[in-house]
């Protein structure tokens, strides 16, 4: 039976801390809206407390499945990933949300197969730079097909179009590769051949292009394609140090469009103010250093390089939207991990958490 001394209780209260201020938060975000849309102010915060008791069931789970099985299940997830993300083109079952067509609909499920598609890639990384750790060196055995498989789930992520996940995904492909101990010129050489296909994409889809330009200059067309941008420059002006008060933000009154979603940090920055947008930093960092240390104190290089993909899984994330909410990157249409509204990212995440866990508990056994 695992107690609760058996697990890493800084990781736990950094994630529980981050699920709670996410719950507050959303509530706070979204209770106009609600009421104006739906005549219930409670609608998102009730989903989203749903979205977190799945979430907690299914960590409690991971929790205490031995990840050696996630070893054994490498391919099988992986596939199903992929046709999970081929679904997404296939008419009554995948549908358009938000302005963009990510989403999957089983029966009454809707959810964003991406999200488990990133869980998939780093099973498949875990488990091939381990096996292959005696000739990670090699170009043919060590590089290629730890670029090409993720790469071919990193294609169907981009098509959808979500190129905020797909170089999420690809940044943990980098990083997973890079601990391994894969070749610098192989890696830096993969970076060099995808910046033209980039730009190519980016010229391709025109709203990605429109991004790039208001993240140059939001102020340049602040009432059209930069409002959200500049709005959300307001929110962090208006809380200073200490915050205008919870619940007291004036931005989230239809002035920044989805608060609750992937701008939910500027709502906490106008509300809370530095402080607020501190602590919430420090649990991500506080979280950052516990995934990691577990990872080099694993039993296994699986377990290693499973718990820095899964770790780096979530703070990459934090950090992308951080940036692009302060205007430090274009829009990527990124949820803030554990804190913004969003049920398959934050049961995502939750699971990631436990399955970091369940690396600690082994590496700690006698």
């Amino acid at each position: 039976m695992i107690r609760l001394k058996d697990l890493d209780r800084l990781l736990i209260i950094s994630t529980l801390m981050l699920v709670v201020v996410g719950v507050v938060m959303v509530y706070s975000t979204s209770y106009i809206v609600a009421m104006k849309r739906f005549g219930d102010e409670y609608f998102f915060v009730k989903k989203h407390l749903t979205y977190a008791f799945v979430g907690l069931g299914l960590f409690i789970a991971a929790v205490k499945v031995p990840y050696d099985f996630y070893r054994k299940m490498a391919y099988p997830i992986l596939i199903l990933s992929a046709i999970l993300l081929i679904f997404i083109f296939i008419p009554g079952l995948g549908f358009t949300a938000g302005g963009a067509r990510r989403w999957v609909r089983l029966g009454p499920i809707a959810f964003q197969p991406s999200e488990p598609a990133k869980l998939a890639v780093i099973f498949f990384l875990a488990y091939s730079l381990a096996a292959k750790q005696e000739r990670i060196k090699s170009f043919a055995v060590g590089f290629l097909p730890n670029i090409i498989i993720p790469g071919i789930m990193i294609l169907l992520i981009m098509s959808e179009p979500d190129l905020g996940t797909a170089i999420c995904v690809a940044s943990i492909v980098f990083i997973m590769n890079f601990s391994a101990g894969v070749r610098l010129r192989y890696l830096f050489g993969m970076l060099l051949a995808a910046v033209p296909f980039i730009w190519l994409v980016i010229m391709n889809f025109s709203y990605m292009m429109n991004r790039i330009l208001i993240f140059l200059d939001p102020w340049k067309d602040p009432s059209g394609r930069g409002f959200q941008m500049v709005q959300s420059f307001l929110a962090f002006g208006s809380g200073g140090i200490s915050g205008v008060g919870l619940g007291e933000g004036k931005q989230k009154l239809f002035f920044l469009p989805e608060a609750h979603t992937d701008f939910i940090l500027s709502v906490i920055g106008e509300e809370l103010g530095l402080i607020g947008v501190g602590v919430v930093i420090f649990f991500y960092v506080l979280f950052l250093y516990c995934g990691t240390k577990i990872a080099f104190r694993a039993k296994t290089l699986h377990g290693t390089y499973l718990a820095l993909g899964l770790t780096f899984m979530v703070v990459l994330q934090a950090a992308i939207n951080m940036a692009v909410v302060m205007g430090l990157l274009p829009p990527k249409g990124l949820p803030l991990p554990f804190v913004s509204y969003g049920g398959t990212s934050l049961v995502i995440n939750m699971i990631a958490v436990g399955i970091i866990l369940n690396i600690y508990i082994r590496g700690n056994e006698a």
